[in-house]
């Protein structure tokens, strides 16, 4: 393994923070992930990463470390791009949720992957909230606002919503005082009002 394999291989590490996690991104053996990291901070030496049982942490010097590595590989791939056509290769993580899924990106995947043969892609579906970096995600799909983060987003679309109601929604509501007629609890108690999780 090169210099600029072992700083991917210690990049991949610190986002994982798991040599484990780290060496199966990288398809390699963990005991080489290992040798490759010890006989980097022997080369440097400066020891990089912290480890416990539980978790690997950079230390100060890996911290330092990590943000030269990222803006070294960042420049081989610009340098690489400038001359060759860039086509888009490795693994692709993405976490969306199901109606999105089945209704926006799945339809499209057959397009991609005939554009982007080199890709190897992995879906998967839930609501929950993700932790991009300690799970290995790319990407998530999600709509609505993004809370305070240190992430980036992008708005890929916009969604319309309508509010739709039956014949008898309406002339119920036409019957009640105007201060209840379409307040969110009188519409719920309805027979005919759709669960939370409607989208």
């Amino acid at each position: 393994m090169d210099r600029l394999d072992a700083m991917q291989l210690f990049v991949r590490i610190v986002e994982r923070r798991s040599f484990t996690l780290a060496a199966h991104d990288m398809q390699i053996p963990r005991s080489t992930a290992t040798k490759v990291i010890a006989d980097l901070e022997a080369r440097l030496g400066v020891r990089l990463l912290q480890r416990t049982t539980r978790v690997v942490r950079p230390t100060l010097d890996g911290e330092a470390f990590h943000q030269r590595c990222l803006r070294i590989l960042d420049d081989v791939e610009d340098a690489e791009g400038a001359f060759r056509g860039v086509q888009a290769r490795g693994q692709l993580r993405v976490e969306v949720q199901g109606t999105l899924a089945r209704h926006f990106l799945m339809p499209g995947l057959p397009a991609f992957f005939e554009r982007y043969p080199d890709i190897q892609f992995s879906m998967s579906e839930s609501d929950r909230w993700v932790d991009l970096v300690q799970e290995g995600v790319d990407c998530v799909l999600r709509y609505g606002s993004l809370p305070d983060s240190d992430l980036v987003a992008r708005q890929v679309t916009l969604l319309p919503r309508l509010t739709c109601a039956t014949p008898g929604i309406c002339s119920a509501s036409a019957r009640r005082p105007a201060s209840m007629s379409w307040r969110p609890a009188a519409i719920a108690s309805s027979a005919c009002a759709p669960s939370p999780r409607g989208r």
